[in-house]
């Protein structure tokens, strides 16, 4: 009798704990790099876990996926993906995967920043680039941002519908985040005086923030880091430098340095600190996450314009 009683309590034991292991199993979501897996962890909190194919310090340009990364979006719930031309690889990485994963793109919905022949023979660019060509650093801007989470928050519930109370709440809140960000920026960029708001950087990744904020961003190379400014580009970016004495010049983290560093050294021009374009810093680097990322470029980008 005390072994019957003894088992059947087992039983009973373990049975009872099939639905809190069924309650904990979180949604498995892939995003292709890492400002985006942060919107996506942010949406989602504890009933996703967030996989990230382009992680912190990486470059989603020049990214080429490996078999472990099909296995990932294989097992996957859901993938996002930025859009606008960001990632070149997607699609063969999705039809390698084998898998009928549902894809979100969280760009969705942005007024697209179109790269015009004007905007190359203006700004110095580097003609490496086709002509027209769409900018996808849409989260530069952070009403864009806005659009973003929206969109996270629609392809989750698309994917886990019993958790739409949870993707909505958490949305919300963070939009509230960006909206106090936003804020923030703005009220930055008015003590700058408008004249000094002129900028190079080392990659053409703040076409959106400029266009928000009221700056003039200059960048010798392309919207995509595989592209190269030539001699003629950058012979041309420096003469614009001393014309209008442009005070700063911007390395992004994913970006070579010898580029600004030689404009720097010819022009005369402050090299600022390291800005974050396309991925996040480390944990606990000063951009482990998409708010501490725009508020580090802004100290970043101010600090150097206001001396």
């Amino acid at each position: 009798m005390r072994i019957r009683a003894l088992l059947a309590a087992v039983v009973a034991g373990a049975l009872s704990t099939l639905p809190a292991a069924a309650e904990t199993a979180k949604v498995k979501a892939v995003a292709t790099f890492s400002i985006l897996g942060d919107f996506v962890a942010a949406v989602g909190g504890d009933r996703v876990s967030v996989e990230t194919l382009v992680g912190p310090n990486g470059d989603a340009h020049v990214f080429s996926p490996s078999p472990a990364d099909a296995r990932k979006v294989a097992e996957a719930k859901v993938l996002f993906e930025n859009g606008l031309g960001l990632e070149g690889w997607i699609s063969r990485l999705v039809k390698s995967a084998g898998a009928q994963v549902p894809v979100v793109v969280a760009a969705k919905g942005v007024a697209p920043r179109e790269m015009s022949d004007e905007d190359d023979h203006k700004h110095g660019h580097a003609h490496g680039h086709d002509h027209g060509e769409v900018d996808p650093h849409a989260w530069q801007a952070v009403p864009n941002a806005k659009i973003y989470i929206a969109n996270v928050r629609d392809g989750l519930i698309a994917a886990d519908p019993d958790g739409r109370a949870t993707y909505e709440a958490n949305a919300a809140a963070y939009i509230e985040k960006l909206n106090a960000l936003d804020a923030e920026i703005r009220a930055a960029w008015a003590k700058v005086p408008v004249e000094r708001r002129r900028i190079i950087t080392s990659h053409d990744a703040f076409g959106y923030y400029a266009a928000a904020y009221g700056v003039e961003m200059i960048a010798p190379q392309g919207v995509s880091t595989e592209t190269e400014a030539s001699a003629k580009d950058v012979a041309r970016i420096i003469r614009q430098i001393k014309a209008e004495k442009v005070p700063a010049v911007f390395v992004e983290t994913i970006s070579d340095r010898r580029l600004a560093e030689r404009i720097a050294k010819e022009t005369g021009a402050k090299i600022g600190g390291a800005l974050y374009s396309d991925a996040l810093s480390p944990a606990g680097g000063p951009a482990a996450t998409y708010l501490d990322m725009m508020r580090s470029n802004l100290r970043e980008l101010t600090s150097a314009l206001s001396s």
